[in-house]
C-alpha cells in the first residue's frame, strides 16, 4: 500500500509558530532547516526573541500577542498551510492569540510540542501559560510531543519514571482533548529511548538505542518540526513518527561532526545533503 499522501499542492508547506534561537540551535532556526532537509517549504511566526547561544538563555524578548496573531494573518491569508508546528509561547496572551488564529484558519495538521524548559534550565514557559496551553491549545492539537518533565507538568503530577507510567501519562493527556499523544522517554534511564505514541487506532511503542551525542540542542524542536513536515505526505501519524525519528536519529549521530560554539551544539539538520569533510 502506498505510504504516501499527497498534500495540497506539489510542496507541502509547514508554518512554524515559536521562538527565535539567535544562535541557530533550535526554535525557528531548527525548525526551518529541518522542513528544508525534509523537502517542505518554511514559513514562520515568531512569538520570542531569545538572546541564546550553545551555553544558555541569557535573555527573552516577547512581542505583543497582537502582533503574533498579525504574523498569523499575514501567512494564512496567502499561504496555502499544510501542517503548523507549535514551539515557545512564552505567555499565556500569545498562548491565547495562536490559540484564536488557529481556531479561525483551521490548519489540516498542527503538532504542538509542550517547550516549557530549555535545555539549559532556562523557563521558557510562564507559569500561567501552562494552563491556557492546556486549555486552549490540546484540545487543537492533531499531536503533542511532551517529554516526561512536560507531561506531568501538564497533568500536574510527578514525572514518569517507567514506561507503563509513560503510556497511563500519555492516555491522560489524550483524555484532556489531545487528539494523539507522542510521549517521548529521552529522560529516562537505560541504553535505549522509548517514545510511545497513543491515539485512538491504539498505542504503538518506537524504540531505538540512544545515541551517546554531545551535541543535543534542539532535538525536541527538531521532532516536531519533521513531523510537522512529513505529515502530509504520510497516511497517519505511526508512519510519521517512525520517519521523523529516522531523521532525528540521522542528525543526532552525525551532530559532534559540527563543532558548533563551546557548549552543547547542534544536532546537524543537513547530514543527508552537506558533503562529508
Amino acid at each position: 500500500m502506498n505510504s504516501r499522501q499527497s498534500p495540497a499542492h506539489p510542496v507541502p508547506i509547514a508554518l512554524t509558530i515559536a521562538g527565535s534561537d539567535s544562535s541557530g540551535g533550535a526554535g525557528i532556526q531548527a525548525d526551518l532547516k529541518t522542513f528544508s532537509a525534509l523537502g517542505a517549504y518554511g514559513a514562520s511566526v515568531i512569538t520570542a526573541l531569545t538572546a541564546q547561544n550553545t551555553r544558555g538563555v541569557t535573555g527573552i524578548h516577547t512581542p505583543p500577542a497582537s502582533f503574533v496573531s498579525a504574523q498569523m494573518d499575514a501567512v494564512f491569508q496567502d499561504l496555502d498551510v499544510d501542517a503548523v508546528k507549535l514551539g515557545m509561547l512564552a505567555n499565556a496572551e500569545v498562548v491565547r492569540a495562536v490559540a484564536a488564529g488557529l481556531r479561525n484558519y483551521k490548519p489540516r495538521f498542527v503538532v504542538l510540542d509542550t517547550v516549557m524548559i530549555s535545555k539549559s534550565g532556562h523557563a521558557l514557559l510562564l507559569p500561567d501559560a501552562v494552563a491556557a496551553l492546556r486549555d486552549e491549545l490540546l484540545p487543537l492539537a492533531d499531536l503533542i510531543t511532551p517529554n516526561l518533565p512536560e507531561a506531568a507538568a501538564l497533568l500536574g503530577v510527578e514525572p514518569a519514571t517507567d514506561e507503563s507510567e509513560m503510556e497511563q501519562q500519555a492516555q491522560a493527556l489524550r483524555a484532556l482533548g489531545a487528539r494523539n499523544v507522542l510521549v517521548k522517554g529521552g529522560h529516562l534511564a537505560g541504553d535505549l529511548s522509548p517514545d510511545w505514541l497513543v491515539s485512538a487506532a491504539g498505542v504503538q511503542r518506537f524504540n531505538a538505542p540512544r545515541i551517546a551525542a554531545h551535541n543535543t540542542h534542539g532535538t525536541g524542536c527538531t521532532l516536531s518540526a519533521a513531523l510537522a513536515a512529513l505529515r502530509p505526505c504520510r497516511t497517519d501519524w505511526s508512519d510519521t513518527v517512525r520517519d521523523a525519528k529516522a531523521y532525528l536519529n540521522g542528525a543526532l549521530a552525525a551532530s559532534d561532526d559540527l563543532r558548533i560554539g563551546h557548549g552543547i551544539g547542534p544536532v546537524h539538520h543537513f547530514h543527508a545533503v552537506w558533503p562529508k569533510r
